[in-house]
């Protein structure tokens, strides 16, 4: 990767969302960022003020004042992008946006591309490939978790980690490159029984970053949970208080819920997003029916289910039989006993050997914390520190981590049938490699244009 990237050309996007607000922000970013907004604007010249300083004044076209704003300047190399940076603060309306942006590319700049600011400070070394993801999983985060860990990335705690992996392997493999230039002398300047200890170590490592995906693709995109039952079990009712509001329809109906209904709530820093099916149960209605599939398919596609069932009608040996049916051991599984209000000390006594059971009663709300709670549970982040912990949620990483280990295995193999150290070294360059793109030490335009073109445009 180099350290710096010089453009010629300078760039523009509305940088906050488009419609209607009290402010929009339009960013440029370019050598003639600070020259091409003097040339529109009206007030001091910006040529001649400092670095990080706000300015009011007008914007004007041929002596047409456009909008009063505030200019903010940011020179290179102290930006975002370590190029001159501006930010056009003006009222937030779509007409006045667009006459700007167009008066600016008239002027000289164009349109940027999707994720081509965070792009350009990459380039420039601004933060690495890692860093430079989590500044889209910060601006997706919606739960304090995913917040929580996609700052910590941004701020290089993953990265730091690689780098440190990284640099250890690197001081071996340079040590078996120098051995090569010594071929005829049959000397060993890297110690095999160190390199084997680091390798294991460095494995241990990868394979705790590994399982930390699990977790970190929860906290990145929430827990699918599904909601199933038998008709009028009360799903609906359930959905609807867990929401706050109105979003299922509630019947007493058998069948009324015939398409599944989804939406999210944070629960402790954590998202779930429920999903309301249809009821279980055989029906000779077509449209019912395809409700019914819809709903296995839900469940195929969970990793959470909550299985809800009316406790004055089951009963816990029918509870056991339907338990079974759904395959709890695919995915966690949460037994929940509705209706509780309705039913007699005496039958929900009777469901006590049923593991992990938690009685509410949807229609009133009763042991609806006990019941968030039992889901955090399962869930089972354990006692997860997103301060301290380094947690995996890009895919991307994944794979890369999925090669390292995989190169490394051949390291270890090749040291224990006594290969050359050429064979050695091509293994641990292979190691070097994967880690690499995980950094952008390693990359490729298909790989930079894949990851920033799901960026939005004014980022």
């Amino acid at each position: 990767m180099t350290n710096h990237f010089f453009n010629t050309d300078t760039i523009v996007a509305l940088a906050t969302a488009s419609g209607t607000g009290a402010i929009a922000v339009i960013r440029l970013s370019g050598p003639e960022a600070i020259t091409l907004t003097n040339s529109v604007f009206r007030g001091k010249d910006l040529r001649q003020q400092a670095s990080h300083t706000i300015h009011f004044g007008t914007i004007r076209d041929k002596g047409k004042i456009l909008d009063e704003v505030l200019v903010s300047l940011f020179i290179a190399p102290h930006s975002y992008t370590k190029e001159n940076v501006v930010e056009i603060s003006c009222h937030g309306s779509d007409f006045i946006v667009q006459q700007i942006v167009k008066l600016l590319l008239k002027k000289g700049a164009r349109l940027a591309n999707a994720g081509e600011f965070t792009k350009r400070a990459f380039l420039n070394g601004q933060f690495d490939l890692a860093q430079a993801e989590a500044v889209a999983d910060l601006i997706a985060s919606d739960s304090a978790l995913s917040h929580d860990v996609a700052m910590k990335q941004m701020r290089g705690g993953f990265s730091q980690e690689i780098k440190r992996l990284r640099a250890e392997l690197v001081h071996f493999a340079s040590m078996i490159e120098l051995e090569l230039d010594f071929g005829e002398e049959d000397v060993e300047f890297a110690d095999r029984d160190q390199l084997r200890a680091l390798i294991l170590n460095i494995q241990h490592i990868i394979r705790d970053l590994l399982k930390s995906f699990e977790l970190g693709n929860v906290i990145k995109n929430g827990v699918p949970t599904v909601i199933v039952g038998k008709p009028n079990a009360g799903k609906s009712t359930l959905l609807n208080k867990l929401l706050n509001e109105e979003k299922a329809i509630v019947s007493d109906v058998p069948g009324t819920t015939r398409d599944f209904i989804e939406d999210e709530i944070s629960i402790e820093g954590i998202t779930f997003r429920f999903i309301d099916t249809a009821g279980l149960r055989e029906t000779t209605d077509k449209v019912e029916a395809i409700g019914v599939e819809r709903t296995m398919q839900k469940l195929s596609q969970s990793s959470l289910i909550i299985y809800l069932f009316d406790v004055t009608t089951t009963t816990p040996a029918e509870l056991q039989s339907e338990l079974e049916q759904l395959n709890p051991k695919e995915r966690p599984l949460l037994p929940v006993a509705n209706k509780i209000d309705e039913a007699s000390p005496e039958t929900l006594a009777s469901f006590a050997g049923i593991a992990g059971l938690v009685q509410i009663s949807a229609a009133d709300g009763a042991n609806l914390e006990v019941l968030k709670k039992a889901l955090v549970e399962r869930v089972n982040l354990g006692k997860l520190n997103t301060q301290q912990q380094t947690i995996v949620t890009n895919l991307r990483h994944v794979d890369s981590l999925n090669k390292t280990y995989t190169a490394l295995d051949d390291v270890l193999n090749g040291i224990g049938l006594g290969m050359s150290g050429d064979l050695v070294a091509a293994d641990i360059r292979r190691a070097l490699y994967s880690l690499g793109e995980i950094t952008g030490e390693i990359t490729t335009d298909d790989l930079l244009d894949n990851i920033f073109t799901k960026f939005c445009i004014g980022k």
